[in-house]
């Protein structure tokens, strides 16, 4: 009995950490390219370290790459995948600062309380928490729909241009006020979030980077009246900025709407 306790406490964990491991992000071995080179860009589904499942081409609305002022589309030719990641293949083009963009279908997850109400805690969703703690609503089993937009910042030989602050459109986006390649350790960077195209106010964003193989979380920050909040970059290597933004639906087989971004780039220490 015993064996078996520990076995079903294993797969209790587990099965947490597949609903929580679940960010999406896009990741470059290195976001400093040469012009004209091939560019191998990693779509992580699960952690901003570890991918959990490939994603599919059929999966997603858009794919975009900005660079220059102008907006191209890959085609389903220019992905691969292996059982964990799916990979975008890339030739960049001239020296800029270029966006590569990404956003999903919708889905839906149905959820049991604890794990939903942990998920909220886990992942930048307190007011959802606490909605559902005032209208006695956290024995409740959640049916969620969901869709993920992300994004990645590049930067292509010396030349920073605008297009880093390029609008792709999607439903949740996070767009900075200043190029990151024009940024240095200890600067700080201002990041509008938008929802279907509007200021987002009172959204909880979180941050972090990978330095040297090591996860550093930044403290968590909420946008101003304005949609923006301000990121103090603290530290060099692959930087990753998310949030989830979460609306109750009044609907008889569904109760929430979630829709998620990240934004990725690195520093140089």
């Amino acid at each position: 009995m015993k064996k078996q306790s520990i076995f079903v406490s294993v797969l209790s964990l587990a099965l947490v950490a597949s609903i929580f491991g679940h960010d999406l992000f896009l990741k470059a071995d290195s976001f400093f390219l040469r012009p004209n080179a091939k560019l191998t860009i990693k779509i992580m589904n699960g952690t901003f370290q570890e991918s959990e499942g490939a994603v599919s081409f059929a999966r997603l609305n858009d794919v975009s790459v900005v660079s220059s002022g102008k907006r191209v589309h890959p085609l389903e030719a220019d992905f691969t995948k292996n059982e964990t990641t799916a990979f975008m293949n890339l030739t960049t083009g001239g020296a800029g600062t270029y966006v590569v963009g990404l956003s999903t279908k919708s889905r839906e997850i149905a959820l049991k309380a604890a794990d939903f109400n942990e998920y909220l805690k886990e992942d930048g969703l307190p007011d959802t928490l606490e909605e559902r703690r005032k209208t006695g609503e956290l024995e409740k089993d959640a049916k969620e729909r969901y869709s993920k937009h992300v994004k990645a910042i590049l930067q292509v030989g010396d030349k920073r241009t605008d297009d880093f602050k390029a609008v792709l459109g999607y439903p949740v986006e996070l767009i900075p006020q200043q190029n990151p390649y024009s940024l240095k350790k200890g600067d700080t960077m201002e990041i509008l979030c938008l929802k279907d195209g509007n200021p987002l106010t009172g959204q909880v964003v979180l941050a972090g980077r990978e330095e040297n193989g090591k996860m550093i979380a930044a403290p968590e920050l909420r946008s101003d009246k304005t949609g923006n909040v301000k990121l103090r970059l603290e530290g060099g290597g692959k930087w990753y900025v998310k949030f989830i933004n979460m609306t109750k639906l009044d609907a008889p087989n569904l109760n929430y709407e979630s829709k998620w971004t990240s934004l990725t780039f690195e520093l140089k220490n």
